[in-house]
């Protein structure tokens, strides 16, 4: 209780005034439950008539005062301090008008006061709350209020009538003081209302700045230990707590997070772990049991940028949800993507709505084309790293930051990652070691990441939830099926790579390059199948591994091409497969170029007309880049 300004009415007579009584000002949510007979109350007079004056206690507490018991006139809006009389059989109240005196004003809340932390605690109690509401949905019967305190969020049932909403003046981000009875529905705790007052002046200025306060406090990321002493990762560690604050600040503001991935070994290696810190995060800070379902949706991208299919499709759901469920509009993930000049068609049109951009990659990067449309990204590149630190690796260290409990059940995780994009980081060799104490050597290892790719590759568009975790062995209940299913998806994969190899390793073409490098080329389009597994990029990185073996350790050079797009993979050359996309969209007329990807990995697509163009003119680029026997030592291939 806090105590409030002393109001004394302006009461006419002679009679003495009252000394020594406590007045007692009411908080909104006060009901008849928390008044007494004989107790005084500051009141506010709502309506005259000629036999008195009506006022109101609190928001839900209203009486006659009777004019044989007033001491002078009053208008409506007036203040004066009463004592109840009494309360008849019908739930009418009577008051008489009172002069205090020297008195002491104590402030009543409705119900017990309580934090939503400690909420369940309270069931079967009428309890009152303050906070800011931060979603409003609309049921076929109550009106769902969602109520944070900073830390936490309730949601809070009011009826007015079925389907209609209640208290409509109340809006998103007011602060509100809520009463009502703490009760479960179908295993979920909410609380009924009451009574649901919007705060003014400076009870609403009090309730949001300790919301914010609170919020801030939470939303700080944990202090955890780095899985692997790494120093070039280091300089990561402060992009990657920022991006963590900000996940954590977007749960606890209940802004829907939307995940977008590349649909690879490396992408589900980071979403996967993510969704796991963040699923838990928002059960521990949401009362709502179906708060995980509709804040969080995890979406793979089938190419290596956000395309404006994608975002069309997010935009819409966007939409649709905040005028459905009363949701706010998203916050973006964008994971193993979205560092590219491709990406910003598809930024500038979520720039057109309030929904931020969080960006962990690391593909070669476009910084002055991305930097003004997102709020966060973190790339190896922007820190003079490369490729080698994968996205996976950079987001088990993002889950750990946001729910360290994921930490048991990831450790074998960032050597799936390295090992899918093949990194050759100096610190592989203790990611295996560490997924070594887990139960996984190296051929385990593999089979997981070619497993994944496998799935990946037919769920396409799907997430692929709990089949996912389960090739993943993350939130997997049972090993044994994590094992079987591991088992049988990369022999599935190895098989279909061997079949796909066999009909197109003899339509390789070769030659050498005035640099010397050996380049190998085939056409996909003719001699592989299509649609099917291995897609285009798997199959082109299949082939150069093989040439590269065969070649005995010499530069070597592969392109895998269709009617408009090539596959590009090279090893012991120093590529710039960015900077050779941008050269060719200028120079090349009419060709339509676009693409990008790592310094010595990437794809290109370009007007199919315009094939033998495009391709002459990037192996001519080749031909003139510089051969580096050290770029062997620490390449990274994606398939």
């Amino acid at each position: 209780m806090s105590p409030s300004s002393d109001s004394d009415a302006g009461a006419s007579g002679d009679t003495v005034p009252d000394s020594g009584v406590t007045v007692y000002e009411l908080a909104p949510g006060c009901t008849s439950d928390d008044v007494e007979i004989g107790e005084y109350y500051h009141a506010t007079v709502n309506g005259v008539v000629d036999y008195g004056v009506f006022v109101d206690v609190s928001q839900e507490v209203s009486g006659l005062v009777h004019s044989s018991n007033l001491r002078g006139g009053y208008d409506v809006g007036d203040e004066l301090v009463v004592e109840l009389l009494e309360i008849r059989d019908n739930g009418d109240l009577s008051f008489a008008e009172r002069e205090p005196g020297d008195h002491e004003t104590t402030r009543v809340e409705g119900g017990e006061g309580v934090e939503i932390h400690d909420i369940e605690s309270a069931v079967g109690r009428t309890v009152h709350l303050e906070g800011e509401v931060v979603q409003i949905k609309q049921t076929g019967g109550p009106t769902l209020f969602f109520v944070r305190d900073g830390a936490e969020v309730v949601p809070c049932a009011a009826f007015e009538e079925a389907g209609v909403r209640a208290y409509p003046s109340v809006e998103l981000d007011d602060a509100v003081r809520v009463t009502g009875d703490v009760e479960t529905r179908e295993g979920a705790v909410q609380v009924e209302v009451e009574s649901l007052a919007r705060l003014r002046g400076e009870a609403a200025a009090e309730v949001h700045e300790r919301v914010e306060s609170r919020l801030e406090e939470r939303a700080e990321p944990p202090e955890v230990e780095p899985l692997i002493d790494w120093p070039a990762f280091e300089k990561l560690r402060p992009g990657l707590r920022d991006v963590a604050r900000r996940l954590r600040e977007a749960v606890l503001e209940s802004r829907p997070i939307r995940m977008r991935h590349h649909a690879d070994g490396d992408g589900m290696c980071a979403s996967i772990p993510l969704q796991s810190a963040l699923e838990n995060f928002i059960a521990e800070t949401h009362e709502d049991p179906e708060a995980q379902r509709h804040m969080l949706k995890r979406l793979p991208s089938k190419a290596p940028f956000y395309e404006m299919e994608d975002v069309t499709r997010d935009l819409n759901f966007a939409l649709e949800d905040r005028e459905r469920h009363g949701q706010r509009l998203p916050l973006l993930l964008m994971l193993d993507n979205g560092s590219t000049e491709e990406d910003t068609p598809a930024y500038r049109a979520l720039d057109q709505y309030d929904i931020p951009i969080l960006v962990v990659d690391h593909h070669h990067p476009d910084p002055d084309a991305v930097a003004p449309l997102v709020d966060a990204h973190v790339n190896p590149y922007l820190h003079d790293e490369d490729y080698r630190i994968t996205t996976g690796m950079m987001s088990i260290e993002l889950a750990r930051l946001i729910d360290p409990g994921v930490t048991d059940d990831v450790r074998h995780i960032p050597a799936v990652a390295g090992l899918a994009d093949r990194s050759r980081a100096e610190t592989m060799d203790d990611f295996l070691a560490m997924a070594a104490e887990e139960g996984y050597d190296e051929d385990d290892l593999r089979d997981v990441g070619e497993a994944l790719d496998y799935a990946a590759h037919f769920l396409r568009y799907s997430a692929g939830r709990h089949f996912i975790n389960d090739v993943l062995n993350v939130d997997c209940d049972d090993p044994d099926r994590h094992r079987e299913l591991v088992s049988f998806l990369s022999s599935r994969a190895e098989r279909d790579v061997d079949r796909q190899l066999g009909d197109a390793m003899s339509h390789v073409e070769s030659r050498r390059l005035e640099n010397g490098a050996h380049l190998f080329t085939v056409d996909l389009d003719e001699h592989a199948h299509r649609f099917t597994y291995p897609a285009p990029g798997k199959t082109t990185g299949k082939i150069h591994d093989t040439k590269v073996e065969e070649t005995g350790g010499d530069p070597v050079i592969t392109i895998g091409y269709g009617p408009d797009f090539a596959v590009l993979r090279s090893d012991g050359v120093r590529l710039d497969i960015p900077q050779m996309v941008s050269e060719l969209t200028e120079e090349v007329e009419g060709g339509g170029v676009s693409g990008g990807g790592h310094l010595v990995v990437g794809s290109i697509k370009f007007v199919a007309g315009m094939r033998e163009e495009v391709v002459d003119a990037l192996v001519e680029k080749m031909g003139e880049a510089e051969l580096d026997e050290a770029l062997r030592s620490t390449l990274v291939r994606e398939d």
